[in-house]
């Protein structure tokens, strides 16, 4: 993984904002975090938001003495912070407890159709998806709200589809001890339906198969049980 994070950092070297232009790319598997991300504590960042979304607003020409604008900045800022990119914080992480997985199931678990919202880092537009998880349990289980917990948590943050997939992915492999875990993303960019070639239509899939799930009997059970309306 490091090796194929070299390459594509080699590959983009150089490269200027408008040579990449409305590329997908994504330069590491981990979120670009500066040095000391964390040393503001949040009520100071939003303060600073608050001003310099202010000063954005003036800047294309909006009168913020207008009762629908003067609040705007503050609300910004909490969003940011506190909803939509809470993400980035590790303090929010979810706290995930493992259970003996005494009911001796040993078959594949799917949930599906977890919806989430997150943002495009190219254009800070939102990105609105489903994911579909499976796991096959090595002895131990996590409560299934987990699931879209962590999810949420990897989505609240500016992302690239293909990043998240694999976040999610290594993140329940760490937390469940074992490498049978497939995660299948299927969203919609407004990046390109809002902008750009604002194309309605299209979605996005991304997959990351782990384990058992590389298996070409176990990947398309669990297709079948993700496509299929199970009665």
């Amino acid at each position: 993984m490091k090796q194929n994070e070299t390459m594509l950092n080699t590959q983009l070297n150089g490269l200027t904002v408008e040579e990449i232009g409305d590329e997908h790319i994504g330069t590491s598997y981990d979120t670009p975090l500066k040095e000391g991300a964390f040393d503001m504590d949040d009520e100071l960042k939003m303060n600073l938001i608050e001003d310099k979304f202010r000063d954005i607003m003036e800047i294309m020409g909006l009168d913020l003495t207008d009762d629908s604008l003067s609040g705007t900045p503050k609300r910004v800022a909490k969003m940011y912070i506190q909803e939509i990119f809470s993400g980035l914080n590790p303090a929010n992480k979810p706290k995930v407890a493992l259970f003996e997985n005494k009911y001796q199931y040993n078959e594949m678990l799917v949930e599906k159709d977890i919806t989430f919202y997150s943002n495009c880092e190219h254009h800070f537009v939102p990105i609105i998806g489903k994911a579909h998880v499976a796991y096959i349990s090595s002895g131990k289980v996590i409560g299934l709200s987990k699931i879209n917990r962590i999810v949420n948590y990897y989505a609240k943050r500016p992302q690239v589809q293909e990043r998240l997939t694999v976040q999610i992915a290594n993140e329940l492999k760490s937390i469940l001890e074992t490498d049978d875990v497939a995660v299948i993303i299927d969203a919609e960019h407004l990046c390109v339906s809002s902008r750009g070639v604002q194309d309605v239509n299209s979605s996005t899939v991304t997959a990351q198969f782990e384990g058992k799930f590389k298996e070409e009997g176990t990947k398309n059970e669990l297709l079948t049980y993700i496509s299929n309306k199970l009665k």
